[in-house]
């Protein structure tokens, strides 16, 4: 691995997972009677929503950061089914941005891809991460894909499709943190 290559993709991953959850508590906090239990993430950018500007840029900049982080490991990441895991996250993060809630099932494909490839990526990643990292990258992905699984069935376990929905979106951005500082120390 070209050792700036590293540091760069853990540092555009670190940014964008940070900057995502900043801009999404902030469009939380300024969307009127927002609920975090009873709303879904993607009100946030409904292009009537007061939140639409700030939650669809933050979302749109995850995915491109994510994206271009890609092409910075690809000599330190021999596999590929990871990367492209990685653009797959990113690409529909963007997706995201670009077609909020108001666009329906492009949405939805969207959301999911991002979701889904956002947990595959987590779990991927072991490979590239020493102990105990490795095996919390495993946890919060398997974590991600039970709440999918279960959100998608409609079961919320009492917290709401909102919550159901947070516990697919936080494990990945937890681990986005982490996998993007390990990167960076490298």
């Amino acid at each position: 691995m070209k050792r700036p290559d590293g540091k760069v993709a853990g540092a555009l991953i670190f940014v964008g997972a940070v900057q995502f959850i900043l801009g999404m508590l902030v469009a939380e906090c300024i969307y009127p009677n927002y609920s975090i239990a009873n709303n879904y993430i993607s009100d946030l950018g409904k292009l009537d929503a007061v939140s639409a500007p700030i939650f669809n840029t933050s979302v749109f900049l995850l995915g491109l950061l994510v994206t271009i982080s890609a092409y910075f490991l690809r000599d330190f990441v021999r596999n590929k089914v990871f990367l492209s895991f990685l653009v797959l996250c990113g690409v529909g993060a963007m997706g995201v941005g670009t077609f909020p809630e108001d666009f329906g099932i492009l949405h939805t494909t969207v959301s999911l891809i991002a979701f889904l490839f956002g947990a595959l990526s987590a779990i991927a990643s072991y490979k590239y991460q020493k102990p105990p990292l490795s095996y919390f990258a495993v946890i919060l992905g398997l974590t991600s894909l039970v709440a999918l699984a279960l959100f998608a069935t409609k079961v919320y376990l009492g917290l709401g499709k909102g919550g159901m929905e947070r516990m697919i979106a936080y494990p990945v951005m937890l681990w986005a943190i982490a996998f993007g500082g390990h990167l960076i120390k490298e």
